[in-house]
């Protein structure tokens, strides 16, 4: 039906508005799946977290890996089947956090993962990626008010969020068609509309297909 995966850097509020966002989409009759990376599957949360337990000691690549080798797993048993179900499909997070994280913010080179991902997962990429974009500052500022411990990768200094989101910057750049920016500072109310908006634009244009 609709393949649809939200992106931001940690604290962007995405997570928390997904679940609004579902609950909007089922009122206008949709069959919604709401699910997350990693994770969203037996073997790929178990893979979640080992990858986001602040007791991990892994290298960049390694760290990759396991993040794709999750995706994939992910992708083939729960993702594929329920788009051809005519569900829509709600990810927080998928391949861009990779490339923005690992691929830019770990320095393991933006290309690379991509070539990596095309190759495993083929040819399948969101019909629409929403960023939620809030600032590296703000974010921290809210990732220190959250009442709920942080992960391995919460807890990454200052200078590294700044670099994830430095590499989201460019993926918008590079998917102005696919990747579209909604304002995360502002109201929850505003940005849920502002995200109705893109998906229905988004289901409209299906429709015409």
């Amino acid at each position: 039906m609709l393949f649809i995966s939200l992106e931001g850097i940690d604290g962007s509020g995405k997570t928390t508005i997904s679940k609004m966002i579902k609950d909007s989409l089922m009122q206008k009759g949709y069959n919604v799946l709401l699910t997350r990376e990693p994770g969203g599957e037996p073997l790929a949360e178990e893979l979640r977290r080992i990858i986001l337990d602040e007791k991990t000691n892994i290298n960049p690549w390694p760290e990759t890996l396991l993040y794709v080798a999750a995706r994939k797993q992910h992708l083939d048993s729960i993702i594929l089947p329920a788009l051809k179900e005519g569900t829509i499909v709600i990810c927080d997070r998928f391949m861009d956090s990779t490339s923005a994280y690992q691929g830019y913010a770990r320095n393991i080179g933006m290309a690379d993962v991509a070539e990596l991902q095309n190759i495993v997962l083929g040819s399948t990429k969101p019909d629409l990626t929403i960023f939620f974009d809030i600032t590296p500052k703000e974010s921290q500022i809210r990732l220190i008010n959250r009442k709920r411990n942080a992960d391995r990768m919460e807890q990454e200094n200052q200078k590294f969020h700044e670099a994830v989101y430095e590499g989201y910057q460019i993926l918008i750049s590079e998917n102005s068609d696919r990747i579209k920016v909604v304002d995360s500072r502002k109201p929850i109310n505003e940005v849920l509309q502002q995200v109705d908006f893109l998906i229905d634009n988004a289901l409209n244009e299906r429709t015409k297909k």
